[in-house]
């Protein structure tokens, strides 16, 4: 039985920061959703989405989801790319979304069922010295996260990513947003040296007070060199690491050789990677532990479910990105994965604000540390027209880096 997508909707919404939605419906009144949102550069998707492939859609059937993305990702010519991923990406969810409410499921069911009981989420804690630190973690703990993330400011440096607690430009806590709301990207500064002697002592600290049980997990933000990150990984070793995440540049696979080379940390990356093929030589010579890719940027959940299944071939698991500028929509679509796949490692998680809760009502809970995408079928996840209305898009930029010479470097 066929079901033709009759209508393809394109949704900007700005409510606590830049989503971009597509929706689908079909001639049986069956609605799809899928998440576009391209922190920075949202709009570049709207446009691809709306103006590219929209009128591609309309007239296809619905369930034929694998020839619809092999459709959009092999006739297009150009390939790859975030902004033709996340588009894919939107589609591939949206019709996942409509195929898994037709059959009256939870989108899991479809993707083989629950392999686990729910999803091991980890929380954000920083702090702008040691005692914050610990305040956040504690806070962390309190909410029922059972994994967390570390980071902190560095002394001598104005502004690192990832330590809510700093001021922004427009004077509001940094957050877990770091995309601000300015005419110009706002310039942060960096010094690695600082960073590499700072960071070790940070995790004796936290490791002293909170016991080795503790998973936890930090991010180098792509900014040290393949053998600064090996020393740096070097280092935390006696701190037991769940993971150090993206310490260099990926583009160049090869650096994870020299990183793996000299250090058991075990290492993620991922989460700026959009096919298979950014994969290739660190999944096939186990070069890394984790693959932190978004499904909303990954060409959607068909295309990060292959992913998934070739790393499981080397024991490399999941460990999907999912901060607040993934939409609720991406995040539940994250979780029906989370939730199927045998190799499953770890969610990050980050709660969306209020505004964002209005727009999206979401089935999925948190509770004793683990996600749960819920049991409604499809994906769980009802876009609130009345509520999207009332929030306009506002350009937004994430940060730019500099070293104190005024050099660019990696954000």
């Amino acid at each position: 039985m066929s079901s033709r997508i009759t209508e393809v909707e394109v949704l900007v919404t700005s409510p606590d920061r830049n989503f971009v939605t597509l929706r689908l419906t079909t001639d049986d009144g069956v609605t799809g959703l899928g998440d576009a949102t391209l922190n920075g550069r949202e709009l570049a998707v709207a446009s691809y989405l709306s103006d590219h492939v929209a009128p591609l859609l309309v007239g296809r059937d619905a369930h034929n989801i694998e020839d619809t993305w092999q459709y959009l990702y092999r006739g297009a010519y150009w390939r790859r790319g975030p902004v033709t991923m996340a588009a894919i990406a939107a589609v591939d969810v949206a019709l996942w979304d409509i195929k898994a409410k037709v059959a009256g499921l939870p989108l899991y069911q479809l993707l083989g069922g629950a392999s686990r009981a729910g999803a091991l989420a980890y929380g954000h804690a920083s702090g702008r010295d040691v005692p914050e630190l610990f305040d956040s973690i504690r806070a962390h703990l309190e909410k029922g996260y059972r994994a967390i993330r570390v980071q902190t400011a560095v002394p001598g440096i104005d502004a690192v990513y990832g330590v809510a607690a700093q001021p922004t430009a427009e004077g509001a806590r940094y957050d877990y947003e770091p995309a601000q709301r300015t005419a110009l990207p706002v310039e942060e500064d960096w010094d690695t040296r600082a960073y590499l002697r700072h960071l070790p002592t940070v995790f004796e600290a936290v490791r002293n007070e909170f016991g080795p049980e503790l998973p936890l997990l930090h991010d180098g933000h792509h900014r040290m060199t393949p053998i600064q990150a090996a020393k740096l990984g070097k280092a935390l070793e006696p701190y037991d690491l769940f993971w150090l995440e993206d310490c260099t540049p990926a583009e160049n696979q090869d650096a994870l050789r020299l990183v793996r080379q000299h250090t058991t940390t075990p290492l993620a990356i991922g989460e700026i990677f959009n096919t298979v093929w950014d994969y290739q030589t660190l999944i096939r010579e186990q070069l890394i532990d984790y693959v932190r890719s978004a499904v909303t940027h990954t060409g959607g959940i068909s295309a990060l479910r292959k992913i998934l299944d070739y790393a499981a071939q080397y024991q490399i698991k999941s460990g999907i990105h999912g901060p607040t500028d993934i939409s609720p929509v991406g995040m539940a679509a994250a979780l029906h994965l989370d939730l199927a796949i045998h190799n499953f490692g770890i969610q990050e998680y980050m709660p969306h604000g209020e505004r964002t809760n209005e727009v999206f009502r979401q089935s999925f809970t948190f509770d004793g540390g683990l996600l749960h995408p819920g049991t409604e079928p499809g994906l769980g996840i009802t876009y609130d027209d009345d509520a999207a209305a009332g929030f306009a898009y506002t350009p937004a930029y994430l940060p730019v880096n500099r070293l104190k010479d005024g050099t660019m470097h990696d954000w």
